[in-house]
This record gives structure tokens, C-alpha cells and sequence, in this order.
């Protein structure tokens, strides 16, 4: 399927690894071009090497508030296409393993920048009358995932966010969606094993495997998977899909609307 994504240009948060990576590279195979946002440079000159002439890097802390003012002037040199909210999560935890402190930085690390970022693109994106706005949350929005109190309780604030946002900016042919994944083969799921293998007294690779048969298709995904999804809703041919948290976890959802 040709998705018609050459010249458009994205921004992608957490390129540096797992979906932001996957999401990236998947778009410049499209021929778009990409601003890829990592703190580690090290990896971004990776993700470069494989696409030179589609890939932009910057080097920062997308979590940090001086950080997003300068990605939406880099935005307003071109047309933005769409925007793919993406950044690492909050530690694993129980209720009483999580103090306050870590409950104001995971505000900020979940929910904070992504309104602000949003916030400071919507008039580019009202202007030109299009944009496609993803963000990357998780299955703990669909079903709450144990030791994840943190993400159980602020990623659900980002559904809220994006669902009336959509209302709000459908007019202007602006998309607000939500991609929840589950059980992926990433740094997140492997701290997840190590905190869960740390209460069990078992091995890292046996809590893996009961994380696996809890999936019904028996398998984690993987960030490719989830990168195909994720390049469809950010392209024109997504126009009609606004406001909607799709989950991509292999079946683990047991709700209805999972």
C-alpha cells in the first residue's frame, strides 16, 4: 500500500530505541522526512546512517520544557504532517514502593510535555487545516497492568486528553488518536520482568514466560508490528479514525472494548 508520505514531514519522540525507532524508520522508508527526538545521540546517528537523506536528529530531553519550544520552531519551518508522542514511562512499582516525588515526575514524564508540545504546534496545524497527533500509551489504559501504578493511573489522563481533543480539532481535519500496546519485546517490558522476577524470587527468562502465556496469541510483539500500525494513523488515509485507543497486544485486553 503506497501510503503517500513523500516530502511529509513527522516528529517522532523516543526515536532512539523500541517504537519511537521502529515508527522512524518505518517513515522514512515511506520517504518522509522525520525529526527522530532521542537523548541519546549515540543512537540517533544509528537511525541516520540508514536513512541520511530522511532523518533529522535532535538530541534531547523531550520531558524537559525548554525542549519543546524548540522542536515547534523547527516544526514551523516546514508543513508538519503529524506528530508521534513518544518518551520513556514511569518506574514499575507497588502504591507503597512509589512516593510523591515520583508521582509529580511521572505527571511529567506521562502526561505534562505531550499537552504543551500539543499545545504549541495546534496553531501551525489549525493553520494549514491538518495534522495527525498519536500517542504512544499502553494496554494499563485498557486493563491495569500490576507493579505499574504509576502508568495505570496517569497514561488513562492522555485518553481523556486525546478523546476530546478530537472533537475539538476534527473540524480543522486534525486526528487525535491513542495506540495502547501491550506485551512488546522492549526495555519497558524487560524492567517490568526484572521488577516482577525481584518480587517471586524466580528467573528473569521464567517470569517471561508466564508474561507470554498470558498473551493468547502465545508471543510478544514486537516494535515493527506496532511501527505499521502506527505509520497508517499518521497518514492521510487515516482521516476518518479520530479520538479512538487502539490496542495492539496480541489479544492480553480481555474487555469488550479491549
Amino acid at each position: 500500500m503506497n501510503l503517500h508520505l513523500e516530502n511529509s514531514f513527522f516528529i517522532v519522540g523516543g526515536a532512539g530505541s523500541g517504537f519511537g525507532k521502529a515508527t522512524a524508520l518505518a517513515l522514512a522508508a515511506e520517504n518522509a522526512q522525520v525529526l527522530a527526538i532521542s537523548r541519546t545521540g549515540e543512537k540517533l546517528m544509528k537511525l541516520k546512517k540508514q536513512y541520511p537523506d530522511n532523518i533529522q536528529l535532535l538530541v534531547r530531553d523531550l520531558t524537559s520544557g525548554s525542549t519543546l519550544p524548540e522542536i515547534a520552531s523547527l516544526a514551523a519551518r516546514k508543513k508538519l504532517s503529524g506528530v508521534f508522542f513518544n518518551a520513556g514511562g514511569p518506574p514499575a512499582g507497588t502504591f507503597d514502593e512509589i512516593n510523591m516525588k515520583q508521582w509529580d515526575e511521572a505527571y511529567n514524564t506521562v502526561v505534562r510535555w505531550k499537552i504543551e508540545l500539543t499545545k504549541l504546534l495546534m496553531p501551525q496545524l489549525m493553520k494549514q487545516q491538518y495534522g495527525r497527533l498519536l500517542y504512544l500509551e499502553s494496554i494499563s489504559v485498557k486493563q491495569p497492568v500490576e507493579n505499574l501504578i504509576l502508568s495505570n493511573s496517569l497514561r488513562a489522563t492522555m485518553v481523556g486528553f486525546a478523546k476530546t481533543l478530537s472533537n475539538e480539532t476534527a473540524k480543522y481535519n486534525i486526528t487525535a488518536n491513542v495506540l495502547a500496546p501491550g506485551y512488546h519485546d522492549t526495555e519497558a517490558m524487560k524492567r517490568l520482568i526484572v521488577k516482577k522476577s525481584q518480587q517471586t524470587n524466580i528467573s528473569e527468562e521464567e517470569v517471561k514466560t508466564l508474561f507470554t502465556d498470558d498473551i493468547p496469541t502465545k508471543a510478544m510483539g514486537n516494535p515493527e508490528d506496532l511501527a505499521s500500525l502506527a505509520v497508517w494513523l499518521l497518514s492521510s488515509q487515516s482521516r476518518f479514525v479520530t479520538g479512538q485507543t487502539i490496542a495492539h497486544d496480541g489479544g492480553l485486553a480481555k474487555g469488550l472494548f479491549g
